[in-house]
């Protein structure tokens, strides 16, 4: 099983505290500029932990309202130097910040801290046939955290089986890229998980169709999944389109306890590729998901090497009698590799762990 880190453990300011200092032993040795822009963590949060354990005297604080040093994040991203090899806060008060934010592939080690998913919200509305171009919000640089932020794409549901269904509300193409305690919003194609290691903690997911996606290697821990009905098509959406292409690709989604409900029927996922792997694991399961688990709908190759799986899952949508016959309920020692989070080597670059 997952081990039970002191985040899972703790609440309110804890928790914050433990989420913030898990930079600890992935800092580099080489020192860095600081932020063109910033003031004291000091000032921003009240934890002489954070700062002792991320190691930065800097931090940049961005409020929608003028009390600091951006109004934007982006312009707050935008202030990281290039090639930054030093941890960064960025603290996002509380607002509803309208903007597309892009962390690019020169800027690692930002640590982007909201007020609470809830109440730091980064939000834009936009319909593309380019999964990417659509995205709220796109991560590309290693070595990124996010901590109690909201990401959504209020772009109206275009009609089923066109360009207007891309509306991505997460673009996470980063390796070591870890979110806590936030939410992703949109209604098809909400999270582009697309390749990397990543971990996700206690976060709120929503959508219909399709709406975690990508090739990432990435583990799912406590995160509760909720289903939109899409009532544009006669077919039930899937929660996940899981796209590993061949047998020597290490990626799949993981998903360890939490829940998934809801609203209409959903597939728990589909095969976008001909070694597609997901699982399921310990998860509460409502009667959202239909009887038969998992689909193929648009993939016209073999089955034989799909990785559709469910460990010990409870609830009544996790009855097992009609599920496709490929998918899989897996034994003890079937279901070892994915249970640690040595599936994505979280032992080299999740503190909580080191």
């Amino acid at each position: 099983m997952l081990p039970c880190s002191p985040l899972m453990r703790a609440t309110g300011s804890a928790a914050l505290v433990v989420a913030v200092s898990i930079g600890l032993l992935l800092l580099p040795s080489a020192a860095a500029a600081a932020p063109a822009h910033g003031s004291s963590p000091a000032k921003v949060i009240d934890s002489p932990l954070l700062t002792q354990k991320i190691g930065t005297h800097q931090a940049i604080k961005v409020d929608i309202n003028g009390d600091g040093d951006f109004k934007s994040v982006q312009a707050a991203v935008d202030s990281v130097p290039a090639g930054n090899s030093k941890w960064v806060i960025i603290h996002v008060r509380k607002g509803v910040y309208r903007e597309k934010v892009h962390i690019p592939k020169d800027k690692p080690y930002i640590f982007m801290r909201g007020n609470g998913r809830g109440r730091s919200i980064i939000s834009w509305a936009q319909s593309s046939a380019d999964n990417v171009e659509s995205a709220t919000f796109r991560v590309e640089a290693p070595n990124f955290i996010a901590f109690g932020i909201s990401f959504k794409n209020d772009a109206p549901t275009g009609v089923a089986y066109t360009s207007q269904n891309q509306s991505v509300a997460a673009f996470v193409a980063a390796d070591k890229a870890a979110f806590y305690h936030c939410a992703f919003y949109s209604t098809h194609n909400t999270l582009f998980d697309y390749k990397g290691r990543h971990y996700y903690d206690n976060c709120y997911i929503q959508g219909s169709i399709d709406f975690i996606f990508g090739r990432g290697r990435s583990v799912f821990h406590s995160c509760e999944i909720f289903v939109i009905d899409d009532k544009r098509v006669s077919i039930h959406g899937s929660i996940t389109a899981q796209n590993r292409e061949s047998a020597d690709e290490n990626s799949g989604f993981v998903f360890v306890k939490g829940k998934v409900y809801g609203i209409g029927d959903v597939y728990l996922g589909r095969a976008k590729g001909p070694y597609s792997r997901t699982v399921f694991a310990k998860t509460y399961l409502s009667k959202t998901i239909v009887p038969h688990g998992w689909t193929n709908w648009s993939y016209d190759g073999s089955t034989e090497n799909l990785y559709h799986a469910e460990y010990h899952c409870h609830g009544p949508g996790a009855e097992s009698s009609d599920r496709a016959a490929w998918s899989r309920q897996l034994t003890d020692e079937e279901a070892k590799p994915f249970m640690s989070i040595d599936y994505i080597n979280g032992q080299e670059w999740l503190p909580a762990w080191l």
